[in-house]
């Protein structure tokens, strides 16, 4: 934006020239003067309109790429949740993940209360019988993660790669504990995906604050920091979720 007000701002001094030149100076060195000066505008105003035109292919190529990334994020992300079901913990890398992806089966529970008799209390009221509720967990059958999260897709053996941007650029995955809860987070920095793109258009990127933007320099998913596992994108982005 400071670029394009400095080229308006020199584009009206120019033409301000143009007009004392037309004032103030003989007749006979004008039309040169004026060529050069009309000439000049020219040329700013054509910088002008590029500067202008290259944002706005910038941000219809950086969406077209967010969505991607943001698929992939998705796809990373349910299929830990799946890992956590079945192991209690996030993978901490991807050989890990996909294996269990290629194998794993998730089971399906039903939770039920029933009356049991409570012992303890049984005796403390002399031998009355006392009951007390309890939920079992009954396992009624398992569901494969391949089938259910990428339904006939192989696309999981390379959930590891950005796939757009930086070639050969991978993800990068972190898991732990915080608290003793389970956490995990997945991510890539917004210049890895928008690498063949102007170095002061990916910065102005990494400076965004919006509600209908991805904020900061990175796209991810999932957090070290916090108990969470959703993305830092908004719902525009996608339609998987």
């Amino acid at each position: 934006m400071k670029v394009i007000i400095a080229i308006v701002l020199i584009i009206a001094l120019t033409i301000g020239i143009v007009w004392a030149i037309d004032k103030f100076v003989p007749k006979k060195i004008k039309p040169f003067i004026n060529l050069i000066l009309w000439a000049l505008i020219f040329v700013l105003g054509y910088m002008t309109f590029n500067s202008v035109y290259d944002e706005i292919k910038f941000n219809q190529l950086k969406v077209e790429r967010y969505k991607v990334v943001i698929d992939r994020l998705i796809d990373v992300r349910d299929s830990q949740l799946a890992y956590k079901d079945v192991n209690g913990e996030f993978a901490g890398d991807f050989d890990k993940l996909i294996k269990f992806v290629e194998n794993g089966k998730v089971p399906i529970t039903q939770r039920r209360d029933t009356l049991v008799l409570d012992e303890e209390r049984t005796k403390l009221f002399g031998g009355v019988e006392t009951m007390k509720t309890i939920t079992l967990i009954d396992t009624l059958s398992f569901y494969s993660v391949k089938d259910s999260i990428f339904k006939g897709s192989d696309r999981y053996k390379t959930m590891m790669n950005v796939g757009v941007g930086k070639e050969g650029a991978k993800f990068t995955l972190k898991a732990g504990k915080l608290d003793e809860f389970p956490v995990f987070e997945v991510s890539v920095d917004k210049a890895v995906v928008l690498d063949d793109q102007e170095p002061y258009l990916i910065e102005k990127e990494n400076q965004v604050v919006s509600v209908d933007g991805v904020n900061g320099p990175t796209l991810k998913v999932g957090s070290m920091e916090e108990v969470f596992t959703k993305g830092n994108w908004p719902k525009s982005y996608t339609n998987k979720e």
